[in-house]
């Protein structure tokens, strides 16, 4: 499914087919918060593995074709299971994003947090 006519789409797109992909299996039933979170934690677990035992992975220009279309399945199950999670718990997850990074932005203003790595409480 690499068209370009999914390089803007929405996570409410994204919830939308969700939603319908549970109903249409019947699955909303086991869809509760702590099974999508139970879930979500073990694909980042997966999504992890790509990465034990690489060392440091700067980037991933030297992964082969089939390492990033696993690491792409991985974070899109990441993705799916957030955005349904969000849905379940009824949070905007747009509207939250937009607000992390505005907060995100008062912690770590750039003048005191350029280049450096430290935590906010120790600027």
């Amino acid at each position: 499914m690499n068209n370009e006519n999914n390089d803007n789409l929405s996570l409410i797109e994204i919830r939308n087919k969700l939603r319908k992909f549970a109903s249409d299996r019947e699955w909303d039933q086991f869809h509760t918060p702590r099974n999508l979170l139970l879930a979500l934690v073990g694909e980042v677990g997966e999504l992890s593995e790509i990465f034990q035992w690489k060392g440091e992975v700067k980037d991933t220009s030297e992964f082969s074709d089939k390492e990033k279309e696993h690491l792409g399945e991985e974070l899109s199950d990441v993705l799916l299971y957030l955005i349904r999670l969000s849905d379940k718990c009824n949070i905007n997850l747009s509207n939250a994003v937009l607000d992390k990074i505005k907060k995100n932005g008062d912690k770590y203003p750039v003048e005191l947090s350029k280049s450096s790595a430290k935590k906010y409480n120790d600027l």
